[in-house]
């Protein structure tokens, strides 16, 4: 069980205020303020710092910030793991980002369970920052995820590495020649919404190039890929996803890939968890396990 005082440090951690915090754990915000001032003296360290009114962690509270939600996940996780030992079942707690839930890692998963008839899992699907914010709070042990991680914080492990590639209708004067991606700009783009790992490497693609998602003449956003092909077969703009999400589209011929000159993008799948978990090497092996339990995979579309 964690100190009580770390409880309240990590709440305060979530909104970096003391007043919200207090009332959020039914506590006077003095109590709080004496929880986080225990820590302090027991650790001979600031935690916090103000700059005007924002209350900021120092780079010391970052430490027990990060060291305390890995334990607190792990002691959860512990005596999930103790019960699980007088039912002889065993539950594990996944997170997948949209991408690769529906397109990448179902089959994976479905031979894993079948092997395992007394498995129990939860699968939570999201973008990379809502299953970043489930790892924190430990209602998930790891993720897979296609999005941008803070690596110091989480152990990773490549996946695999994916194409992320242009797509339009078959009808589309785009589907044949080869273009920069100035010569998209006058297309409706069809994107992702904000957060999702998806939409954060076509931003980063383009702010290298100068440029952003509002320089397209228009733009479609929503949370859900398949209505986003849907959409973008039936002409309503162009997209850009990974390859894996788009096989089988291009190999029917209902979505053709943009030819560019000037974006050549491969991006990682990585399965993460918190780093220093003293369940690392139970992580470790069912990465091992959906890595190598592949489904027959096919070939490239061009």
């Amino acid at each position: 069980m964690l100190d009580f005082r770390i409880e309240t440090f990590l709440e305060v951690c979530k909104d970096m205020n003391f007043t919200r915090t207090a009332r959020r754990l039914n506590l006077t915000q003095p109590a709080v303020s004496q929880h986080i001032k225990w820590l302090e003296e027991n650790y001979g360290t600031k935690l916090f710092t103000l700059h005007g009114k924002k209350l900021e962690l120092t780079p010391a509270g970052e430490l027990l910030k990060n060291s305390s939600a890995t334990m607190k996940h792990d002691i959860t996780c512990l005596k999930e793991k103790m019960l699980e030992t007088e039912k002889q079942k065993r539950a594990l707690k996944m997170g997948l980002t949209f991408t690769i839930a529906e397109f990448e890692v179902a089959g994976r998963i479905a031979r894993y369970l079948n092997q395992e008839k007394k498995i129990s899992m939860k699968l939570s699907v999201g973008n990379t920052r809502e299953l970043l914010r489930e790892l924190e709070e430990g209602s998930i042990d790891f993720a897979l995820v296609e999005g941008n991680f803070p690596s110091d914080i989480y152990h990773h492990e490549l996946y695999s590495r994916q194409r992320y590639i242009a797509v339009c209708a078959p009808d589309d004067p785009l589907a044949k020649g080869t273009f920069t991606i100035d010569q998209l700009l006058d297309n409706r783009l069809v994107i992702r919404e904000a957060g999702s790992g998806t939409r954060n490497i076509m931003e980063h693609f383009l702010d290298m190039k100068g440029l952003g998602v509002d320089d397209f003449s228009a733009k479609i956003e929503t949370g859900n890929i398949n209505l986003i092909k849907q959409l973008v077969e039936y002409g309503c703009g162009i997209t850009f996803l990974y390859q894996t999400a788009v096989d089988r589209e291009l190999k029917e011929g209902r979505l053709c890939e943009i030819s560019l000159t000037d974006m050549k993008i491969t991006h990682d799948f990585t399965f993460i968890w918190r780093e220093d978990s003293i369940f690392h090497e139970d992580y470790q092996e069912i990465f091992q396990i959906l890595k190598t339990n592949g489904t027959e995979k096919t070939e490239d579309c061009k």
